[in-house]
């Protein structure tokens, strides 16, 4: 078991404004990397061994696509070994990242030491991302810093690596009483950000366990423990009230708000916003029009 680097990347009008900087562990290598992307700038990445990215800048305005789906680039984003991330820049750009690439073998080994391998082998092949990384943010930055002007001992370095991969894939215990396991705060966001990130079109149940790694079942489970809903409930209200928005907040008729938000026509809307709210979309509407 040892790293042995194997990633290829294809780009157009990116350049890099400064020499990478690198160093290489027994299980790792880390790259640091200073670049500038033109408006209609594109690159295509793939690896033989996963991999972690944290960027230092707001990467938003850059697309991002794994198979057919694509979505805006997140600060911080887990590649599975042989996924292939295509990226789009929407306008000119200058950022920095960090790239912690790791040896498959070693990641499943580190990951057993809390969950079961099979699970942990699980979670390693699924993306994941994160758009918040305030939290985790000094941590690369220390991790940059170490390889740009290496003061400390290895274990330093493996140590912020360790921590952000953790941090990353918001790894949980295996909770063995299914009465009382529950989605923590972190997956609860991370189920709501995927859900929002489609507009409010339903999502099937495999990609809202996908977005936390789990499996359907034992999301299902968990997923009601937590809410009191199923995912399927919990979406038709999270769809009722984007409804509700657009009612008083725009001027679109009730057949458009349907098309919107993924209904199949407007007598489906409205059969199910008249079964949770107790009243038509179009009584609704003029209610909130007369306050």
């Amino acid at each position: 078991m040892g790293y042995n680097h194997d990633f290829t990347g294809h780009t157009e009008k990116l350049h890099c404004t400064a020499p990478v900087q690198w160093r290489q562990f027994d299980h790792a290598l880390i790259a640091y990397w200073e670049a500038t992307g033109d408006q209609g700038a594109k690159g295509q990445y793939v690896s033989g061994n996963p991999r972690l990215s944290i960027f230092f800048d707001d990467m938003s305005s850059i697309s991002t696509t794994a198979g057919n789906e694509t979505r805006k680039l997140a600060r911080a984003i887990f590649v599975p070994a042989g996924m292939q991330i295509r990226t789009s820049f929407s306008k000119p750009l200058t950022f920095a990242h960090v790239d912690i690439h790791m040896d498959f073998a070693w990641a499943v080994q580190f990951l057993s030491t809390v969950l079961p391998r099979s699970m942990a082998t699980q979670i390693l092949e699924q993306r994941a991302e994160r758009a918040d990384i305030a939290d985790i943010e000094p941590l690369a930055r220390l991790l940059v810093e170490e390889i740009r002007n290496s003061t400390r001992h290895d274990i330093f370095s493996e140590s912020l690596t360790n921590c952000l991969i953790s941090g990353v894939l918001d790894i949980e215990e295996p909770v063995a009483d299914t009465e009382n396991a529950r989605l923590t705060a972190a997956q609860m966001r991370k189920v709501t950000m995927r859900f929002e990130a489609g507009g409010g079109r339903r999502l099937a149940i495999a990609q809202m366990a996908g977005a936390v790694n789990l499996s359907e079942s034992w999301f299902s489970l968990v997923f009601k423990n937590t809410t009191g809903m199923t995912p399927h409930q919990w979406q038709l209200n999270k769809r009722v009230d984007q409804v509700r928005d657009l009612l008083s907040g725009s001027d679109l008729s009730v057949a458009d708000i349907a098309d919107r938000v993924g209904f199949s026509d407007q007598a489906h809307l409205t059969r199910t916003f008249r079964q949770l709210v107790g009243e038509t979309p179009a009584t609704w509407r003029r209610g909130q029009q007369q306050r």
